[in-house]
């Protein structure tokens, strides 16, 4: 009797654990699968807005640091080659600064200028060499500041996730300035044009 309580103690201690085993392992995995889904869910849950803002933002950057590097090459004055550097060495800095946010959130961003930007940087190649500085400063340096400005603007007071508004407030103030810098400039480098605007 005691033999056939012993053998009953035993499977009864083998079989709980048998079962939890198998029951543990499709848990396991569907937990395993939640959790992948969830991390996959945040990534999608970036507004679209927010997406949109961060590719215009890099597409917009790309430009500038295009006409800028052109500039460099092309520009007469010595003011206006002065600004340009400076361009590519603030938008560059933005530009990977952007590009980790964007990684960080799964969004992909193009490496060239929009095809607005690209159109407005083979008008400033073409025609007098004279007028290089002019195209350049009134194109690149004064309107594509003012809609970069009003992009960001935007983005930080409208972006939804915490980080992209964090770019845009932190952002701002430097493309602002780039502005004033381009208005001064263009004082100098055309004052006809400045005057009416």
């Amino acid at each position: 009797m005691s033999h056939t309580f012993a053998h009953f103690d035993s499977a009864a201690t083998h079989r709980p654990s048998s079962i939890i085993r198998r029951g543990l392992r499709p848990a396991l995995a569907m937990g395993a699968l939640l959790l992948a889904s969830g991390l996959a869910t945040a990534a999608d849950s970036l507004s679209r807005a927010d997406s949109s803002f961060m590719k215009d933002a890099a597409q917009a950057g790309n430009g500038e640091i295009e006409a800028s590097q052109l500039a460099q090459t092309k520009a007469k004055r010595d003011d206006v080659k002065t600004f340009a550097a400076q361009m590519i060495k603030d938008h560059t800095a933005t530009a990977e600064e952007l590009k980790a946010l964007a990684a960080s959130k799964n969004v992909q961003l193009s490496d060239k200028p929009s095809l607005g930007k690209r159109t407005k940087l083979e008008l400033i190649k073409a025609g007098d060499d004279d007028k290089f500085d002019q195209r350049y400063v009134e194109s690149f340096g004064v309107k594509a500041h003012e809609d970069t400005v009003k992009l960001f603007q935007k983005a930080s007071t409208d972006a939804k996730d915490a980080d992209v508004k964090a770019f845009a407030v932190k952002t701002l103030p430097a493309l602002q300035h780039h502005l004033e810098m381009a208005r001064t400039l263009q004082a100098a480098v055309a004052p006809a044009a400045a005057a009416s605007r």
